[in-house]
């Protein structure tokens, strides 16, 4: 049962809003980009590329043959799940938490797009320090789960008896 169908259906639509941004992000780079090709955009520290990623978060797993494929999109499967429940179990009150959640989803649901149809995610936004240092590129669905997990941390600052009662 659905405890505020108004925070349900909400979280919901803005989920499919954050799949579809990230979506069409990832579409249009990987339509005007070469793999790899980098476009600076601040020099030195911001450039647009493109890259695909066959692991999870930094690459990890990425060159273990095949399975970690099937694997990754079993467990974005089971947690997109379990999220869409948990944020059908929240109370109308409890509106960062399901900021955080639906951040979460929306995210997930983007890149287990990318792994299923693709067998790859595919990345764009690239941080680095010149030439030499460079953290993992990401995506926009990179950008709503550590936002939504950024989220919950914060929820169970404000709110203890919230994530205590769970």
């Amino acid at each position: 049962m659905i405890r505020s169908p108004r925070l349900f259906s909400l979280s919901i639509f803005v989920s499919l809003l954050i799949f579809t941004l990230d979506q069409l992000t990832k579409f249009w780079f990987d339509a005007n980009f070469s793999l790899y090709e980098q476009v600076p955009v601040i020099a030195d520290f911001f450039s647009f590329t493109l890259a695909y990623n066959t692991g999870a978060a930094f690459s990890f797993l990425s060159s273990a043959g095949g399975w970690q494929r099937w694997f990754f999109i079993g467990i974005a499967v089971a947690v997109s799940v379990a999220l869409v429940i948990w944020i059908s179990r929240l109370e109308k009150d409890q509106k960062l938490q399901a900021a955080a959640l639906t951040l979460i989803l929306g995210g997930a649901l983007g890149n287990l797009w990318d792994r299923a149809i693709f067998g790859h995610v595919i990345d764009f936004i690239l941080v680095h320090y010149e030439q030499s240092w460079f953290f993992p590129a990401f995506n926009i669905a990179d950008i709503g789960i550590t936002m939504g997990a950024g989220l919950m941390i914060l929820d169970m600052f404000i709110n203890p008896e919230s994530s205590s009662e769970k």
